[in-house]
């Protein structure tokens, strides 16, 4: 067998063929595992814009689609966020798990509305007690801003949804626990998505703002006791009302 040489260009264009897969999961490991180095020896912090595809490349060693597929990696798990015409940036917030995902890995492990539930219940009546020792000023009123925009949307189902679901993400961010937070935003998501988006009337829609209205002013009061009661109370009625509604 012929041993390829510098001038047998198609013998050696089948071996790079060949070879090239390995090399770029190892070149886009790299990546991953350059941006998770400089995060732990706190070079980049939450927010921080990443240096371009160009730069990167130069500094790891490896080709702009390794970069690419590496920055695509660190977006499937939540560590990076591209912002079109500006970059690529560390994620801020609570972390967050691509919906895809977890949404196969719920269908794959069978888990049904009824254990999200649960699981919801057990996370964030938890997190309403917390959230009454911990929320700065600022997290209360944006408590309070969801509130109000449940109100000002009893008769817009669509966007009462918008702001019971910012209001529960609120909730768990005014834990200060980022990881009791990316849990609550997890579950409550995969909870969601689990169902039909249920049609009420402007009289249930009102009921439940009054009902975030009360975990609200225990927030606000720094009861945790009664936030803990009120979120409590509040979960099963809209558990109720969903199932009236699909059925």
């Amino acid at each position: 067998m012929m041993t390829p040489t510098p001038h047998d260009e198609g013998s050696l264009e089948y071996l790079d063929a060949d070879e090239r897969p390995a090399e770029s999961a190892a070149a886009a490991e790299a990546v991953v595992e350059y941006v998770n180095d400089r995060i732990q020896r706190g070079l980049l912090k939450l927010g921080d814009r990443l240096p371009s595809e160009r730069d990167l490349a130069a500094r790891i060693g490896v080709s702009r689609p390794s970069v690419r597929s590496g920055l695509r990696t660190l977006a499937a798990m939540g560590i990076v966020q591209t912002r079109h015409g500006s970059g690529t940036y560390l994620a801020e917030g609570p972390p967050a798990l691509d919906g895809k995902p977890l949404r196969a890995l719920a269908a794959l492990y069978g888990m049904s509305p009824e254990q999200m539930f649960e699981a919801r219940c057990v996370l964030e009546v938890g997190a309403a007690g917390l959230a009454a020792e911990r929320a700065s000023v600022d997290q209360v009123a944006a408590l309070a801003e969801e509130v109000s925009g449940m109100f000002a949307a009893v008769d817009n189902p669509d966007v009462f949804l918008a702001h019971d679901i910012r209001f529960h993400r609120a909730m768990a961010n005014a834990t200060g626990n980022p990881v009791l937070a990316s849990l609550v935003e997890m579950v409550a998501r995969l909870f969601f998505e689990s169902l039909r988006r249920p049609s009420r009337t402007p009289e249930q829609l009102r009921d439940m703002a009054i009902v975030h209205r009360n975990i609200y002013q225990a927030v606000r009061l720094r009861d945790p006791e009664r936030a803990r009661r009120e979120m409590s109370g509040h979960l099963p009625r809209f558990r109720s009302v969903t199932m009236e509604v699909r059925r």
